[in-house]
């Protein structure tokens, strides 16, 4: 903690030293910082969301652009009309587009990056909506069919996420290393563990209107060194900076914003459900019912975030509060674990990927769980073997703490090998009719009788929704509040 402080008061004693990088007025490039670095750069086939973080919309695009306020606008679609029921979307596409390597860009390409996602090989984070397509047609090089096998309101959105991409046919086996897309921006170096460059693309469409010429993203895990990188002027702009205990120091000074951001995000506890004796409700129950998340969020996320009790958020279509489902509850906790038979102590594994809401999380995590009888034997693990290990792999965890951050993901829990490891036919046929209601009023109903059931049957720990810190030098234009997916759009920022 002392050498923390160091590295923060000696950053701040740089405040008086000239700082180029912040002082040089308009410039056409920026240094942008990053909590994680992906481990790949092709949305398209990992679940990472710092992938999108570098890429979407920058090295990639999709048929529509999901804006800050959350609403969808035309991208490689020019426009789009769907049938009454939301099962058939016809999308009309940009004439006159190119991939980074030449290759037209039409009507082939998109059918082909959706039969890419939706095949039994796919590793797409959303493989499942694609698969729920029950045909992709090319009527011409400029029109694309989708016909769903259920309704779906939210598909404009859903394509305008990092797994929509649409990729190059020919170039897609490399693209994890060597990206091509129809962005504004081409990779021009990766220094691994270190920083990505991203170089402006002369032949873009459109590259008048993009600003900056080069785009340098540094990973700085540390929330200290974030801080130190931003007040010395050797980063322009940390979106979701862990810095929230310094925040007063940012606000009182000119040379930056600070802002504070919403999302859809949903972090919590995940419980594997294949292992014995977590496949009991009870036991399930106990561990929630262990958890203060008002603490949590204190801890793990220095009070910014907001209590929720099921996979869902506040702000999205038909949220209902079940926080009141599994509240704190210690004694209770214990009672549970007897009814269930456990012996105590229970020792259970808890596997931690690096976010500090993860780290800090699963500190106060443990010493919650330890006071009704169980034992949470922590392990930090890299993102990287987080992804493969918890999430993708042989899911070997008891235990664990992570940020989903994309919204309208209810689906996933009807997955069969989805990392938590939930089966219930109920909550799977429920979904079924959700899908196949587009009344607004009527999937509203049933999305809260969604959430009290995965509340009542302890999916999860559900913890809190995020709201997300940015701090960016205040000559920096175009810089995004809100967080409705993890994204950077380079082709909007411009130094004043």
């Amino acid at each position: 903690m002392l050498r923390k402080l160091c590295v923060i008061a000696a950053a701040a004693a740089l405040v008086a030293a000239p700082l180029p990088s912040l002082a040089q007025g308009k410039k056409d490039s920026v240094v942008m910082g990053m909590t994680l670095e992906p481990p790949g750069l092709d949305p398209t086939n990992a679940a990472a969301a710092a992938i999108a973080e570098v890429t979407l919309y920058n090295v990639y695009e999709t048929l529509t652009k999901i804006n800050e306020d959350g609403s969808v606008s035309p991208l490689l679609a020019e426009s789009w009309q769907a049938s009454p029921d939301l099962k058939t979307y016809t999308f009309k596409l940009r004439k006159g587009v190119k991939f980074h390597n030449g290759e037209p860009f039409d009507s082939a390409a998109v059918k082909f990056s959706f039969d890419r996602a939706a095949a039994p090989t796919s590793t797409n984070k959303d493989k499942s909506l694609y698969q729920a397509f029950a045909s992709v047609t090319a009527p011409d090089a400029e029109t694309v069919v989708v016909a769903l096998k259920y309704s779906e309101p939210n598909l404009p959105f859903l394509l305008g996420q990092a797994s929509g991409s649409i990729v190059e046919p020919k170039s897609a086996p490399t693209d994890v290393t060597q990206p091509v897309g129809t962005g504004p921006y081409t990779l021009g170096s990766w220094a691994k563990g270190s920083s990505i460059t991203l170089v402006k693309w002369p032949d873009y469409r459109n590259a008048a209107a993009i600003k900056l010429a080069k785009v340098t993203i540094r990973f700085i895990g540390d929330p200290a060194a974030q801080v130190a990188a931003l007040l010395s002027g050797d980063v322009d702009a940390f979106p979701r900076v862990g810095a929230a205990r310094s925040l007063a120091q940012f606000k009182a000074d000119p040379r930056f914003s600070v802002l504070i951001g919403g999302s859809k995000a949903k972090t919590i506890v995940g419980i594997n459900e294949r292992k014995k004796p977590l496949d009991d409700v009870r036991v399930r129950r106990a561990i929630l019912a262990a958890i203060d998340r008002k603490a949590m969020i204190d801890g793990a996320a220095d009070g910014f975030g907001t209590p929720i009790g099921s996979f869902y958020t506040p702000g999205s279509p038909g949220y209902v509060d079940t926080t009141g489902i599994n509240p704190y509850d210690p004694e209770l906790a214990k009672k549970l674990l007897a009814e269930a038979g456990v012996k105590t102590p229970l020792e259970l594994s808890l596997r931690l990927p690096p976010p500090a809401y993860a780290r800090q999380g699963g500190e106060i995590l443990a010493a919650q769980l330890a006071k009704v009888g169980f034992t949470a034997k922590i392990e930090n693990v890299e993102w990287a073997q987080w992804l493969s290990q918890v999430f993708t792999g042989p899911h070997n965890y008891d235990l664990t703490i992570v940020s989903h951050v994309e919204p309208f993901d209810l689906v996933k829990l009807t997955e069969p090998d989805y990392y938590l490891g939930y089966k219930s036919e109920a909550f799977n046929a429920l979904y079924q009719q959700i899908m196949a209601t587009p009344d607004e009023a009527g999937r509203a109903k049933l999305l809260g009788d969604a959430q009290r059931m995965l509340a009542t049957d302890a999916v999860a720990g559900f913890l809190f929704q995020p709201q997300w810190i940015t701090i960016a030098s205040k000559k920096l234009k175009g810089v995004w509040k809100e967080v409705p997916q993890f994204e950077n759009d380079f082709s909007a920022w411009s130094w004043e």
